[in-house]
């Protein structure tokens, strides 16, 4: 990658303490790996409200990826499968109408509790996901960069 990539990165605001822990991994990870990365963050009440933003942030042309991270859990009834089922499909949808990457560190537990330890679980968790998606965000750009890359030399 020659240029310095942009990225866009969604937080959900329900259990934010955790969500914005998936921006610290990202942001280290980046560094280590010394990738100079513009990121810009928007918050977003819930995951549900991800997808749509993300396809608006994708479709302006100024991100290289754009990066979604939530935490939707079992509140005792069904809706969080469907809300899970709903964000994930809605960010794919996103990235292939937009052609721009859309990567998710979006969690569905199946046992959260609001305890310390599983707080301090997906606390950590979230750091480690961070890390992640920022891995797959310069793979995935580098990629997406050669491809364009003859196109651009043939115009």
């Amino acid at each position: 990658m020659t240029k310095s990539p942009n990225f866009a990165f969604i937080k959900a605001r329900w259990h934010s303490d955790i969500v914005d822990q998936s921006l610290v991994g990202f942001e280290n990870r980046l560094a280590e790996m010394g990738v100079d990365a513009g990121i810009e963050t928007f918050d977003v009440p819930g995951a549900f409200e991800m997808p749509l933003l993300a396809q608006k942030l994708a479709a302006t042309g100024k991100y290289d990826a754009v990066i979604a991270a939530a935490l939707v859990v079992d509140g005792g009834i069904y809706r969080h499968d469907f809300v899970a089922q709903a964000v994930v499909d809605g960010l794919m949808k996103a990235g292939m109408e937009t052609g721009v990457p859309v990567l998710s560190v979006s969690l569905t537990p199946h046992h959260f509790q609001p305890s310390e330890e599983h707080e301090a679980y997906f606390h950590a968790h979230f750091v480690k996901k961070g890390a992640e998606a920022a891995n797959a965000a310069v793979q995935i750009t580098s990629v997406h960069a050669e491809l364009a890359a003859p196109a651009e030399l043939a115009a």
